[in-house]
């Protein structure tokens, strides 16, 4: 209270990320673990948005957001990762307060973006499921394309609010971020100003833009288990099961890491146990997306294969032309 009663502190120009803290001796380690990570995370996600836009059989709604979902994946990685990976391999922990505010308008924007299209993608398996002779005509193309562009604009225009008010706010000290990357409520216990508006539109994004698709999401999923479960063949029961499966785990592991953070951001839970969380939906959830729908979606192997194959084709005609 004293500090922020004091009118006439110096603004300070940059932070310090402590990461994971006094790690000297797993630097090398957690270095390659991130770098392989985010490589992975990289190709996998831009496979999938390729092959999404070059197979015909998969210019279908669910696919579309599919794609989308694995782009944004990608921004996602980017966000974070590279500056980890600057500070893991320089031990240069430091970055601006621009610089920062920057990472954390676009990691928030991305994850209202996230919530926005695993929503509409467990709209499109609800309709799928419950509503078959319907789907076509619903979820037509021009439909796909405003749900997704309200998911893009409302994720980053509703962020951008919250932007532009922590930009009021003032830093003067202590500078010292105990996380990896620039979250929203390490950050606010640095400034020196009243955070008390900001705390509350938070809040009030929190209630508008994330509360409301969770709970959409979940009740789409009860609904879709309790249809699948009314299927009286074992068959039927599992061919409907295998068409949502992909999702509903990429969406238990988002939001089932979300939700921890949330709870343990708010107690007096250690904070490495924050960071792990953090982890997990920060940069494990990107690259879970393409490893689980490579893996179980039929449609997706089928094109990987396709892709592998034209490319060996291609390549072997060539040499032979040579």
């Amino acid at each position: 209270m004293e500090r922020k009663q004091q009118g006439n502190e110096t603004p300070i120009t940059e932070f310090i990320l402590l990461g994971f803290g006094n790690t000297s001796h797993l630097q090398i380690f957690l270095f390659l673990l991130f770098l392989v990570t985010y490589i992975v995370t990289m190709a996998g996600n831009i496979i999938i948005v390729v092959i999404v836009l070059a197979d015909q059989n998969l210019h279908s709604p669910m696919y579309f957001f599919l794609g989308n979902l694995s782009f944004l994946e990608t921004c996602y990685s980017c966000t974070l990762l590279p500056r980890l990976l600057v500070s893991l391999l320089t031990w240069d922990r430091s970055i601006s307060v621009s610089g920062c505010l920057t990472q954390l308008y676009f990691f928030g924007s991305l994850l209202t973006t996230e919530c926005s299209l695993l929503c509409v993608m467990a709209y499109d398996r609800y309709l799928a499921i419950l509503k078959p002779l319907h789907y076509a005509v619903i979820l037509n193309e021009k439909f796909c394309r405003q749900l997704v562009a309200w998911s893009w604009i409302s994720g980053f225009a509703s962020v951008a609010i919250i932007l532009f008010m922590m930009l009021q706010l003032k830093f003067c000290g202590p500078k010292e971020i105990d996380h990896f990357f620039c979250d929203f409520s390490p950050l606010l216990k640095l400034s020196c100003s009243d955070t008390c508006m900001v705390k509350v539109t938070a809040s009030l994004h929190s209630c508008i833009f994330t509360l409301p698709l969770f709970l959409l999401t979940v009740s789409s999923y009860v609904c879709i288990i309790s249809t699948i479960l009314k299927i009286p063949s074992t068959t039927g029961r599992q061919k409907a099961f295998s068409t949502c499966s992909s999702h509903l785990t990429v969406v238990t592991i988002f939001y089932g890491a979300l939700v921890t953070v949330y709870l343990l951001s708010g107690s007096e839970a250690p904070k490495d146990l924050n960071k792990v969380f953090s982890v997990v939906y920060g940069a494990l959830t990107p690259l879970a997306n393409p490893l689980i729908y490579s893996l179980k979606n039929k449609a997706v192997k089928e094109a990987l294969k396709k892709a592998v194959l034209g490319v060996f084709v291609f390549d072997k005609s060539t040499d032979i032309s040579r």
